[in-house]
């Protein structure tokens, strides 16, 4: 691991001591989770925006995301984001799929 200084206002701090306190761990552990949280939402976001905006298709946005093709695909139904996949989508996911 790489350490990393940051600033952080009073109040988020306090809710991290907070946080570390209840859940037995040090002030390290409660800020690495919430930026591995963070990281991975940010990468979905990302991904879905791609997606939407036509920049990606559906496996491209899975590997942005970091999830699988089956993942994403549930986490796109949990947000109703509609499936947009064209048979010129298919074949490019096919053989970006062989060349794995």
């Amino acid at each position: 691991m790489r350490v990393i200084a940051a600033r952080l206002r009073h109040d988020i701090a306090d809710e991290v001591d907070r946080i570390a306190s209840e859940e037995r761990v040090d002030r390290s552990t409660v800020i690495v989770r919430a930026a591995d949280l963070y990281v991975k939402r940010w990468k979905l976001e990302k991904a879905l925006r791609s997606y939407l905006e036509g920049s990606a298709t559906v496996w491209k946005a899975a590997d942005i995301a970091g999830l699988s093709l089956w993942e994403l695909m549930d986490e796109m139904e949990k947000r109703k984001v509609p499936l947009q996949y064209t048979s010129e989508d298919f074949i490019e996911d096919f053989e970006a799929a062989l060349k794995e």
